[in-house]
């Protein structure tokens, strides 16, 4: 079975995000359909080639589509301006042409970085999404966020840049590890924060895993739940930014770890973190940490951080969504709504602070 959700872009064409099992195949023919006869850069880390690069290539060159390769290590660290210059000069050397196309095949770090050449390189040739891992799928291969990180803290140098299609073939989260697979699960759980009280359940009632029944059906949940406030609001201005819930700490602690932390299990301590003061600062219209350090928890998630609060608080004053002396956090005030709460960056120490309890 395969789902389709269409996303309407104002600024672009339009373009579909396709799910469902063992579409991998289909890959050459969404590509015949899509572009006039093209070459094709296949963007990947070393851990995705291993698994289906050789499969992806092989497929396209059966099918007389003309494929280069480029890979690099596995991990945050390789998001960085050394592999996105790499990766500009092999486009380079290969003669690639505005006509031709970059297929990111891996996570969240092969999308971005792919993403962000795609956008830069010839000011901007096409590029196709293929999320493998649970979180890719559902948060950075939809939406048009391109990104690497700089030394001071992620995410900082970007563009926007939507992809022409997205292919998510959900077999590929079974070869993930247990924890890597749980990274998404922790950005499902704040969809459901966020939106979707139904979403949040599945979550808060069990374990949900790479094998789960349903996992077509909260994937495209969770798609659809980030179309919506893409296209009312493409470039991150407003009501996007509620989709940085746990986000502005969740960065944080993934920066004092040097990314040892993965971004999911960050997140889901900054979620914690910041509904835990919301609800001692009295914000939340209802008690609802309990559900959401269950749920979490439930799901092999943590709910706080090791690190002190003058180390988290000092990462979060580089944070990109620091403007001026102000940054919008996000509030949860029920399971499925939560709003921008706009404070001075100084009020964030008393944030983590309460949130962590000490």
């Amino acid at each position: 079975m395969i789902n389709i959700v269409k996303v309407p872009i104002k600024t672009s064409v339009d373009y579909d995000v396709i799910i469902g099992r063992n579409i991998l195949d289909i890959i050459p023919k969404r590509i015949t359909e899509l572009k006039n006869k093209c070459s094709v850069v296949i963007i990947t880390d070393d851990r995705v080639d291993s698994l289906y690069g050789k499969k992806v290539s092989e497929s396209l060159t059966k099918n007389n589509i003309k494929n280069y390769k480029f890979v690099f290590k596995n991990g945050e660290k390789s998001k960085n301006i050394n592999t996105l210059s790499h990766i500009l000069e092999f486009l380079a050397e290969n003669t690639i042409n505005r006509n031709d196309l970059i297929v990111a095949l891996g996570g969240g770090v092969v999308g971005d970085i792919a993403g962000f050449a795609a956008a830069i390189y010839l000011r901007g040739i096409d590029y196709l999404q293929i999320p493998t891992t649970f979180l890719a799928a559902i948060d950075s291969s939809v939406g048009g966020k391109t990104a690497i990180d700089l030394e001071a803290g992620k995410n900082l140098a970007g563009a926007f840049k939507q992809p022409i299609e997205v292919l998510c073939d959900v077999e590929t989260f079974k070869t993930l590890e247990d924890n890597i697979f749980d990274d998404g699960v922790a950005e499902a759980i704040k969809y459901g924060v966020l939106f979707d009280e139904e979403l949040f359940y599945r979550f808060l009632n069990g374990k949900v895993d790479s094998k789960s029944e349903d996992i077509i059906d909260i994937v495209k949940k969770c798609v659809e739940h980030k179309r919506d406030v893409v296209i009312g609001d493409e470039f991150d201005t407003g009501k996007r930014q509620l989709l940085n819930l746990g986000h502005t700490i969740g960065h944080a602690i993934e920066k004092c770890s040097d990314y040892k932390i993965t971004h999911g299990h960050a997140i889901a301590a900054g979620m914690a973190i910041i509904a835990r003061a919301t609800e001692l600062k009295k914000i939340n219209d209802e008690k609802i940490v309990n559900k959401i350090e269950k749920a979490l928890i439930k799901n092999n998630l943590p709910i706080d951080s090791s690190y002190s609060i003058d180390e988290l608080f000092e990462k979060t004053t580089r944070d990109k969504k620091v403007l001026g002396s102000k940054i919008n956090l996000i509030i949860p005030k029920k399971i499925g709504e939560c709003e921008l709460y706009n404070v001075n960056v100084d009020e964030v120490r008393e944030f983590i602070e309460l949130g962590k309890g000490e």
